[in-house]
């Protein structure tokens, strides 16, 4: 537990079965710490490529999402004429 009685974020994140995990339907609700919005993009990969990218997060000890958002952000950083 953390030091205000919640979970630590990392424990938070990291499932006791990685195996079942991997497996498992993406079902998380949660939201990035601030990000006023957010928009959802939803892309079809095969099983395998989705397992290795679960197994990268777990590795990693970031969440699936978190680790896409970084290499999103670093593969296409903002220009000046983007529009926020």
């Amino acid at each position: 537990m953390g030091s205000a009685g919640t979970a630590d974020h990392a424990d938070r994140r990291r499932p006791a079965d990685p195996e079942h995990w991997i497996k498992a339907a993406d079902v998380s609700t949660e939201r990035r710490p601030g990000a006023a919005f957010t928009a959802r993009l939803t892309i079809d990969v095969t099983p395998d490529l989705r397992g290795r990218i679960k197994v990268a997060a777990f590795r990693r000890g970031v969440t699936v999402a978190e680790m896409l958002r970084d290499l999103l952000a670093r593969e296409f950083p903002p220009t000046s004429g983007d529009q926020p």
